[in-house]
């Protein structure tokens, strides 16, 4: 189980390692070099890696069901979330009749399935589900951490084969998922700035060059290249897995406080042990097994993205809960990797 050799062991080695030194990094060097790292992987590194790494993929079989699976468990999660989210408000509607301190008007527009435009921001302040909370908490259902952290155990586990399983369950999936439904939940319980602009999703998705990167891997695979180019985009391939570890660890020093742990335990809960179990599950009747399924539960059990942390702060969102989801995320993933190999192998 704890050979030198074994997979999982490596793993970890480089997880807590390579993120643990991006920690101190992150301590040590101002914060714009975070910002740096970031956009030379995004608009760099991590499209040369797609480009390599489906040059020597596997996509024979119905690789559509990827990002299907995708949107699937965004949506399962997103309905067993929202379920939870009615639950709580209704433990308090009951807790408030009992004291005879709420009225049936009130009860309907703290409703997270009230359509009407004040239902966002309808909770009573003392409430624990407020607009933001329910929106942070949505979120955090919704964005996976299926790039920077879920090519970086999708290539350990399951190796550059069936690495194009997880990339087309990120890009197809979480990638459009985050531009879409995401921004959508941040706009309903949320509010801007009344100088700040609502971000067009199609401008946004148009920017990302990860997108972009995917026809033209496709387009490149049967195009062969010399020996040095390959080698060269093999070898930045890998370094941005390092480096997109090393930027995980990197953005965890510069997270604050750590607050609703017990909401954001919750989501987490949801988010990285139900819902992979439920649609993993489902998987098998649909002929969906071994390592192609591996590649997906993986993705479905990642953590919420950092991502979820700037649409927090730009749309008001419950800021605490979405930073402590993002912590504790993290470290939940470390003990949930194990279960997934025992269940699905």
């Amino acid at each position: 189980m704890f050979a030198l050799e074994n997979p999982l062991f490596i793993l970890y080695v480089r997880l807590i390692g390579w993120t643990l030194l991006g920690y101190v990094l992150g301590k040590l060097l101002p914060k714009i070099y975070t910002t740096y790292l970031g956009k030379l992987l995004l608009f760099g590194f991590v499209p040369i890696s797609i480009i390599s790494f489906l040059r020597q993929a596997d996509l024979s079989g119905w690789i559509v069901i990827a990002p299907t699976t995708a949107w699937v468990a965004i949506l399962v999660g997103a309905g067993l979330a929202w379920i939870w989210i009615d639950l709580g408000l209704s433990d308090e509607r009951f807790k408030k009749l009992s004291r005879g301190i709420t009225s049936q008007e009130k009860n309907f527009d703290n409703s997270p399935f009230n359509n009407s435009p004040s239902s966002g921001q309808a909770l009573a302040e003392d409430s624990a589900w407020s607009g933001a909370t329910q929106g942070s908490f949505l979120l955090a259902m919704t964005l996976g951490n299926t790039a920077f952290m879920g090519y970086p155990v999708s290539l350990a586990l399951v190796g550059p084969q069936y690495f194009a399983w997880s990339l087309f369950y990120d890009l197809i999936g979480s990638t459009i998922a985050a531009y879409s439904v995401g921004i959508a939940l941040a706009s309903r319980f949320g509010s801007m700035s009344s100088n700040q602009q609502v971000p067009n999703p199609f401008i946004s998705m148009a920017k990302t060059p990860a997108l972009w990167s995917l026809p033209i891997g496709l387009g490149m695979r049967f195009i062969p290249l010399p020996t040095v180019v390959s080698s060269s985009m093999n070898a930045i391939a890998w370094t941005t897995v390092t480096l997109s570890l090393v930027m995980i660890g990197m953005q965890l020093s510069q997270l604050k406080t750590l607050r609703n742990v017990k909401k954001a335990l919750t989501c987490l809960s949801i988010k990285m042990l139900l819902t992979p179990l439920v649609v993993g599950t489902g998987l098998m009747f649909f002929g969906v097994t071994g390592e192609p399924r591996m590649a997906m539960v993986l993705q479905m059990g990642m953590p919420p993205a950092f991502s979820t942390l700037v649409i927090a702060q730009a749309y008001n969102l419950d800021r605490d809960l979405t930073v402590t989801t993002l912590a504790f995320g993290v470290v939940l993933l470390l003990f949930t990797i194990p279960i997934w190999l025992w269940l699905f192998s």
